[in-house]
C-alpha cells in the first residue's frame, strides 16, 4: 500500500505523512526524486534511516519513529510547522482513517468511544490545508466492517477533503459520483472489493 502511494506522488512534491501506516511511505522514495517530506512536529526534509545508521534520539517524526534529515533539511518550532500545514504549502497529505465517505468526508480522530482517547493532532489542519489528501488504511475494521461508507458515522475530521484512498484491496478515487476503483491488488476481484465496501463502487474500465 505504501509503495502504491509513493509511486503516485510526483518528484519534487512537498508531502506530509501522518501517524501509522502513512509514515512508511517515506521508505519507498529515493533521493533523486527530491520529494520534501514534512512532519508536523517540526521537520522539513525528513528521510528514513539508512541500513545500519545509528538513530539520533533527538530526531524523530510525529509518530516518535527515529528519522534523519536530507541535506538541507531542517527542524523548527511547532507553530511554524502548523503554518506550513495551514498555509497551503503542502502538495499532499497522506493520512490514516477510521472511515471515508463516498463524498470524501474523512473521520480519523475519534471512535466516539468513551473508553478510548481521542487524538486529533494536526489532522484537521492537514485535511483542509494540503492541496490533495490521500488516505492509506485497511479496507475493513478488524471485525470486518467497511471503512469506506456512504456516510460517515464517526465525528468528521474534514468534509469532502479526500482525493484518493489506498487499501489492502484497491486504490479508489473519490469522484463527484462516488467511489471509483482505479486499481485492484493482484488476486482481488471486483466482487471482493464491493462486498467489503459500504457504498456502491464504479470500476474504471482503463484501470491497471
Amino acid at each position: 500500500m505504501a509503495r502504491a502511494v509513493a509511486e503516485d506522488v510526483p518528484a519534487g512534491s512537498y508531502v506530509n505523512l501522518g501517524i501509522g501506516l502513512p509514515v512508511t511511505v517515506v521508505d519507498h522514495w529515493t533521493p533523486d526524486q527530491e520529494i520534501v517530506v514534512h512532519s508536523e512536529n517540526g521537520i522539513l526534509g525528513m528521510r528514513s534511516l539508512a541500513d545500519g545508521e545509528e538513530p539520533d534520539p533527538d530526531i524523530v517524526n510525529a509518530a516518535k519513529r527515529p528519522v534523519q534529515l536530507v541535506t538541507g533539511g531542517s527542524y523548527f518550532h511547532h507553530a511554524d510547522s502548523f503554518a506550513i500545514m495551514r498555509g497551503g504549502h503542502l502538495d499532499y497529505s497522506v493520512l490514516g482513517a477510521y472511515e471515508v465517505s463516498a463524498t470524501g468526508d474523512l473521520a480519523n480522530w475519534s471512535l466516539a468511544d468513551p473508553t478510548r482517547a481521542d487524538a486529533v493532532g494536526g489532522a484537521m489542519d492537514l485535511a483542509v490545508g494540503a492541496k490533495r489528501v490521500y488516505v492509506l488504511m485497511d479496507h475493513t475494521t478488524r471485525d470486518g466492517r467497511p471503512r469506506l461508507v456512504e456516510t460517515c458515522s464517526l465525528p468528521l475530521t474534514g468534509a469532502g477533503v479526500v482525493t484518493r484512498i489506498y487499501t489492502d484491496l484497491a486504490t479508489i478515487d473519490v469522484t463527484p459520483t462516488g467511489f471509483c476503483v482505479v486499481d485492484l491488488v493482484p488476486g482481488v476481484t471486483e466482487t471482493d472489493v464491493q462486498d467489503r465496501t459500504g457504498a456502491p463502487l464504479r470500476f474504471d474500465p482503463h484501470r491497471s
